[in-house]
């Protein structure tokens, strides 16, 4: 893969399952298991996959918001989470989220002035109350708000100018890497729209590189440059925006863009909806071999004992599957 601004490196994410009165380790969810990737800068990558697949956590975890288990993230080649302190609290000023709900991730406290400033007089990015409050409005008026909104409190607000105002928290101290997790999940479509352009048009005026985690495929078609597909802690397949959505290589991934709803008459009828069997089996207890294999239509016996390699079958597009690399 090449260099990126951010590089992820066999990451992974454990979550210890206590039990017993002593609160005793008994086994470990395995949230992320060996993910790697790049974002170059100025690009957007989409991560997708179902509900649980580990999406969020490795968001979380790539930030340092969730300690690592193990493998790296280099932010412009510095490993984050060996940074101390003092490295540490510089650092966010340069890697920002926006979370899925914009109202329980807004102090209901405070009004819109402080939550938007408060972090750019803590990393020293303006000096005086009065310059926040210049700042502030100069941002919130970018993102689609009204100067006198400042002074207003997150309940006087819709969903949709409460994310807005999550954006611009996010953009206040000048970041060059935002993960956008599930950003528009929760807004109406049309208000999704409003979100998704605010984005794009915050991205080309400030330079701004984005992982945009989502599980609307539409959406994620529309925002991103590179997409990965994840399921039950890995990436099975990840390339450029076209080879994802023209010519879908692993099974599971087929199966996600057939079912994504067209009011193109002409594309329902000619493809057919991929069924998956079964539910997704417990990130506490993945199965061997390919994750996948339990509700794979192409599963063999090797799928059941050997896991298969992430390899580059088309410059840029990695596939972890054996039917694709012609195992079997």
């Amino acid at each position: 893969m090449s260099t990126g601004l951010i590089e992820v490196k066999n990451l992974k994410k454990y979550f210890p399952i206590k039990s017993g009165l002593l609160k005793t380790t008994t086994g470990h969810v395995k949230a992320v298991d060996d993910v790697s990737f790049s974002i170059k800068r100025g690009k957007v990558m989409g991560l997708v996959g179902e509900s649980g697949c580990g999406k969020s956590t490795a968001g979380r975890t790539l930030l340092n918001l969730l300690p690592k288990t193990q493998g790296q993230v280099l932010f412009k080649g510095q490993d984050i989470h060996a940074l101390n302190r003092k490295e540490n609290k510089a650092l966010r000023t340069k890697m920002q989220i926006i979370f899925q709900d914009p109202y329980s991730s807004l102090n209901p406290r405070l009004p819109v002035n402080d939550i938007v400033g408060e972090a750019m007089l803590e990393h020293g990015i303006v000096k005086t109350k009065q310059e926040m409050h210049d700042r502030v409005v100069d941002i919130i008026s970018k993102c689609g708000l009204f100067p006198e909104q400042a002074t207003r409190y997150p309940h006087q607000f819709s969903g949709g100018q409460r994310q807005r105002i999550c954006i611009a928290r996010a953009l206040a101290v000048d970041p060059e890497f935002i993960v956008c997790d599930e950003a528009v999940s929760a807004l109406d479509v049309s208000i999704q729209s409003q979100i998704i352009n605010l984005l794009k048009d915050m991205q080309e005026e400030l330079g701004l590189t984005y992982m945009f985690i989502s599980h609307d495929l539409s959406v994620v078609k529309f925002i991103s440059d590179d997409v990965g597909v994840m399921y039950l802690g890995q990436i099975v397949e990840m390339g450029d925006k076209k080879s994802i959505f023209t010519t879908p290589l692993h099974p599971y991934t087929q199966a996600l863009l057939s079912a994504v709803p067209s009011f193109d008459p002409e594309k329902r009828t000619g493809s057919k909806r991929i069924l998956l069997q079964g539910d997704i089996p417990s990130p506490a207890k993945p199965p061997s071999g390919c994750r996948f294999h339990t509700r794979c239509p192409y599963a063999k016996d090797v799928c059941k004992t050997t896991v298969p390699e992430n390899k580059e079958v088309q410059p840029g597009h990695f596939v972890m599957c054996h039917k694709v690399h012609g195992v079997f």
